[in-house]
């Protein structure tokens, strides 16, 4: 029987190695990469597959108990009493809390509104007011239904415009406004008369629920005063930082730890009261207990994509020039500041280059679940009102969607104040060359000669963006330890939460040090191992933390070279890293081999700290992006078929091609549910009660709702001014233009145009039989 073929540590370069930067200089800008923007597999794909990887959802430990919720079935209303007594009784219940335990005596925070843990006031259907530990999920929830509560039911609001009628039913005591925000540059009326062609839609997004694969919650386990919570999170750190302040306890006593993450999307950037209350249940029954949520709780509970109504007036000269905007948009918070309408006019101030721009946001409370960050929070419906009022201008002055949009192409961001530059900006050529894969002219005029017999009809349309966030923002800390046998460990806090975040992050220890990138160690998420760092979400994470990898690699590399000048006798100026060895600059004979360095076998590791800088102040790091697609309508039924989908993206430096690629469907695959299955649908004139709160109701895009072909077309460039490692935030980005661009081919199909989300059989139809 044949030995095993030890895999190699190093990988044979193509490319020169980077080499570390003399003392006190910035590294130098990667050029071409040997293994970094390569289409790698995941380095975790096995555990993920095959179940290896242990989510907290997972997590199973001795004795320990299961939670579940008491909770408001009303939208507004009152707890007059609870009588729990007889659950108390119940074989296998260990702990109850209710808004009268000692232990419930404590705040909770949404955003800058503190309200009691347990408030009796529940402003909307599903607030927590107790919760139950027992032996089994079953007897948990037998003990909740053997609860009897009395309530005071209290009218209720349902939406953004009707909260902001005289006589609504107040969600707060203030009123139903959560802020206004207005922004104006430039003379709007001016522009608006120096315009040809001036028009105005209105247009509505519909709320769209929060529903990863992993439920949100969480484990709680006491050791004595410390606390170790698993928590299917964004980020631990977060977790750690908002359990200790709600405890009282110090950050040196709380634990969080989530290795992997079933999904996020924005939802678990912060814990909730699960994690509060499983700590607390865990300390009376001096048991771990599990919280986690139904997946009917979460659609009621843990956050929405807020429904947006929309105004936009928009002046154009025959040219193409724009020459004002106008935007007035209605977002809802939900029952608690969440900031219901936030960036939803960005798309409107920043997207295109206008002079004049006037906009007025109000965001209102209304009683239903808060929203929370939703992947590129406020950008998807703010784009559904830009994309489409470009596609009505581009047709009322007779000129190519494309071309309008290349015509008022930004060099500096204008909704930032003093207008900075963009450190890159590849608007331009995703518009150009998304349009040249997709066939964009002889797509055209393919819709446009197509018979006007049949009840089948095509067209194509397309949509632009850009995101608020590129760059990431400090401060975040990593370590990188190289071993004396040339293998390596890498301690982060980041979460990967699903995107591929561990293998770039390898890719980057691999492309800086030589290794091979399958034997790098990843220790992540767990703040009682690992570096502080912020929460992954917003599209930050391969910002934040690629460059602060790749600056601890270049701690350990100057190390490295430090050694092998003192056994070469020279200066570590005079050698080059050659990631297995390193040799005298023009004499490669006189080398030493990095695993023979008598210094690294003496201490047996060289250990390099990176830091995250900060971004440019005078620049603004976006990403853009263009998308294609292509439709088919039936006349007679409504029903919609997506054909094909190019996503043209410019998100800096491509990390890993497969990770890129993955992102690009996904987001796409997200978009589609916003343009034509997903809304929340409520009992708005009798209960307020949510109707759809399962995966049978609440209609998320399936694989066959996808087009069968998408093509991911990145449009690369490093962004050196980013970063050290010139990359940009790319999943946001590739949610937004998605259900835009779908609206306006249906309108090249059909010639009726779709304001309002989804676009579905029933109303799509509707709209058809309409216009005859």
């Amino acid at each position: 029987m044949s030995a095993k073929k030890a895999t190699p540590l190093y990988y044979k370069a193509t490319e020169p190695f980077p080499q570390a930067p003399p003392p006190g200089q910035a590294p130098a800008p990667w050029t071409k990469t040997n293994v970094v923007g390569k289409r790698k597999p995941r380095v975790d794909g096995y555990e993920r597959i095959s179940g290896a990887a242990i989510y907290p959802s997972d997590i199973t430990l001795p004795d320990m108990l299961y939670a579940a919720p008491l909770a408001s079935p009303h939208p507004n209303a009152v707890l007059k009493s609870l009588d729990v007594s007889e659950a108390e009784t119940m074989d296998g219940v260990y702990a109850i809390i209710t808004p009268t335990s000692p232990e419930a005596d404590i705040q909770w925070a949404f955003n800058d509104m503190e309200v009691p843990l347990l408030d009796r006031k529940a402003r909307y259907e599903g607030w927590i007011v107790g919760a139950v530990a027992a032996d089994t999920p079953y007897k948990a929830f037998d003990a909740v239904r053997a609860s009897k509560a009395e309530w005071e039911v209290l009218p209720f609001v349902s939406d953004g415009p009707d909260a902001l009628k005289a006589g609504a039913p107040k969600v707060h005591p203030d009123g139903n406004v959560v802020q206004e925000e207005t922004y104006e540059r430039g003379d709007i009326a001016a522009g608006f008369s120096q315009a040809d062609t001036v028009l105005e839609l209105d247009l509505m997004t519909q709320t769209e629920l929060q529903t990863p694969v992993e439920l949100h919650g969480c484990v709680a386990r006491w050791d004595g005063d410390e606390l170790t919570i698993w928590e299917s999170t964004q980020g631990v750190f977060e977790v750690q930082s908002t359990v200790a302040k709600v405890l009282g306890m110090p950050l040196s006593r709380v634990r969080v730890i989530g290795h992997y993450v079933g999904g996020g999307f924005g939802s678990k950037l912060r814990t909730s009261k699960y994690a509060i209350l499983a700590a607390l249940l865990a300390k009376r029954a001096n048991r771990p207990v599990k919280f986690f949520h139904t997946r009917e709780h979460t659609f009621l509970d843990m956050g929405t994509r807020p429904a947006s109504y929309m105004h936009i007036k928009a002046g154009v000269k025959k040219d193409g020039t724009l020459t004002a905007l106008e935007f007035s948009g209605i977002g809802e918070s939900g029952a608690y500041p969440a900031g219901g309408a936030s960036l939803l006019d960005w798309q409107v101030k920043d997207l295109y280059t206008c002079p004049n721009v006037k906009t007025k946001l109000t965001d209102t409370y209304v009683n239903a679940g808060p929203a929370r960050p939703f992947r590129a929070p406020g950008y998807p419906q703010g784009n559904w009102a830009m994309e489409q009022m470009m596609d009505a201008l581009s047709r009322e002055i007779d000129m190519d969607p494309v071309d309008l949009r290349l015509k008022n192409i930004p060099l500096v961001s204008q909704a930032r104040e003093n207008q900075p530059e963009y450190t890159t900006t590849g608007l331009k050529e995703c518009i150009t060359k998304g349009a040249e894969v997709f066939g964009w002219q002889e797509a055209r005029k393919r819709t446009a000669s197509q018979p006007k017999e049949g009840h089948l009809r095509r067209g194509v349309g397309m949509a632009a963006c850009n995101w608020f966030i590129g760059g990431g923002f400090p401060p975040a800390t990593v370590v990188v330890k190289l071993f004396a046998d040339g293998s390596v460990n890498l301690n982060m806090g980041a979460s990967d939460i699903g995107t591929g975040t561990k293998t770039i992050m390898a890719l980057v220890v691999a492309e800086e040090l030589g290794v091979d990138y399958d034997l790098v160690q990843i220790e992540n998420a767990d703040t009682g191992t690992t570096q502080f760092t912020r929460p992954s979400g917003g599209s930050k994470t391969v910002p934040i933390e690629s460059p602060t990898v790749r600056m601890a690699c270049i701690k350990v590399k100057e190390q490295l070279m430090e050694m092998a000048a003192e056994e070469l006798e020279t200066t570590p100026d005079k050698l080059v890293f050659a990631g297995k060895s390193i040799h005298a600059d023009g004499d490669s004979s006189k080398s030493v081999d990095v695993t023979a360095l008598k210094r690294l076998s003496g201490q047996q590791v060289v250990i390099g700290v990176g830091h995250k800088t900060s971004v440019p102040q005078d620049k603004a790091i976006v990403p853009f992006g263009a998308q294609f697609c292509e439709v088919e309508v039936n006349t007679l039924t409504g029903e919609l078929k997506l054909l094909r989908f190019v996503a043209a993206h410019e998100s800096g430096r491509i990390m890993d091609r497969l990770t890129y690629d993955c992102q690009v469907v996904g987001g796409v695959a997200m978009g589609i549910g916003l343009g034509t299955t997903e809304m929340r649908v409520l009992d708005s004139n009798n209960t307020g009660k949510l109707c759809n709160k399962n995966w049978h109701d609440y209609k998320l895009p399936t694989a066959l709702d996808m087009p069968p072909e998408i093509i991911s077309e990145p449009i690369e460039m490093p962004d050196d001014q980013a970063n050290i490692t010139g990359a940009k935030g790319l999943g946001e980005p590739v949610t937004v233009p998605t259900a835009s661009a779908i609206a306006n081919a249906v309108f090249d199909a059909v010639g009726v145009r779709m304001l309002d989300t989804p676009i579905n059989p029933t109303t799509l139809a509707a709209k058809i039989a309409g216009k005859a």
